[in-house]
């Protein structure tokens, strides 16, 4: 049996690449290195996005494991021109995967670069890995694993959140975050 921890980011000051948690997402990610704690985590790979990395730092200081992180699991730019309209754009894209912005990347490209990744974690030796990202791609990640999943599921997610993918004959997901 293997078990992936799909982890959303905790709170944090803005959406660049090296935006840091505010200080309810720091009290968050002691939420968080508390909640896991009792997970046998045996891996951690994150975005290298500052506030993905911040995110699981405790826990990884805690279980002694390194945060290997991997531009795979990078938030997806919908569009690198400010668009009022972001959230209709964004919620179109989940029914047209092929969709591309100017300047950012379509539903489909953004699976195809995370699935890779995915298929690497079900082929290594590690039981249960901790993927640590933000709430578009991990929206695309739970996709793979459930084609039900969809624009209504990332609207529901919470900063931060933890779904649970065991993958044994069949595949269960569960939303563990509470």
């Amino acid at each position: 049996m293997k078990s992936i921890l799909i982890v959303r980011h905790c709170k944090a000051n803005g959406q660049e690449r090296n935006a840091v948690l505010t200080n309810e997402g720091l009290r968050q990610s002691r939420e968080l290195k508390n909640f896991l704690m009792a997970k046998p985590v045996d891996r951690i790979i994150s975005s290298p996005f500052t506030r993905a990395v911040d995110s699981i730092e405790l826990l990884a200081k805690i279980k002694e494991l390194p945060i290997e992180t991997d531009e795979r699991l990078a938030e997806r730019i919908l569009s690198s021109v400010e668009r009022a309209d972001w959230l209709e754009l964004l919620e179109q894209s989940f029914n047209d995967f092929a969709i591309v912005l100017e300047g950012g990347e379509s539903h489909q490209q953004a699976t195809e670069r995370v699935k890779p990744l995915i298929e690497e974690i079900l082929a290594s030796p590690f039981q249960c890995t901790v993927l640590v990202t933000h709430g578009n791609l991990m929206t695309l990640l739970l996709k793979i694993f459930d084609n039900r999943i969809g624009f209504s599921d990332w609207r529901a997610l919470s900063n931060p959140d933890v779904y649970e993918v065991t993958v044994t004959e069949e595949v269960r997901i569960q939303r563990i975050w509470e």
